[in-house]
């Protein structure tokens, strides 16, 4: 695994698939495009990392019921230094935001915004991984 580097303000660092059928989206995606996939359970959420060349790049996961009838889709997200005042700011340029800033243990703190078109969009503040 090479070395962290944290992402700069405003660049686009993870893309996530949330999917009602995640085993049929990673064949797909690992035949397609020669992905690698790590998958981790986190409280009985089997989340399948991707991996590119030694690097996580985002992520594939099965929706929940919490999802309704929302088709599968792609987010993407664009890191940040402060998510919370980003979420504030966001608001004030007539955007408004879905999920309020909300910590990812071991990850950092995330938001989901929509634009003032309706686009959505995911701001994240990732905290560096620990040292060993």
């Amino acid at each position: 695994m090479s070395e962290f580097k944290m992402p700069a303000n405003g660049a686009f660092c993870w893309n996530e698939l949330t999917t009602n059928d995640a085993d049929a989206a990673i064949r797909f995606y690992t035949e397609l495009l020669g992905w690698r996939m790590k998958a981790s359970d986190f409280g009985g959420m089997i989340y399948n990392e991707i991996i590119i060349d030694g690097q996580a790049a985002g992520g594939i996961y099965q929706m929940g019921p919490e999802f309704g009838g929302r088709p599968p889709h792609w987010m993407a997200y664009v890191a940040v230094a402060d998510v919370d005042e980003r979420a504030r700011r966001a608001a004030e340029l007539g955007g408004s935001v879905c999920v309020p800033p909300t910590d990812i243990p071991g990850v950092g703190r995330f938001c989901v915004i929509n634009d003032p078109t309706g686009a959505t969009i995911s701001l994240i503040t990732l905290q560096p991984p620990p040292q060993s």
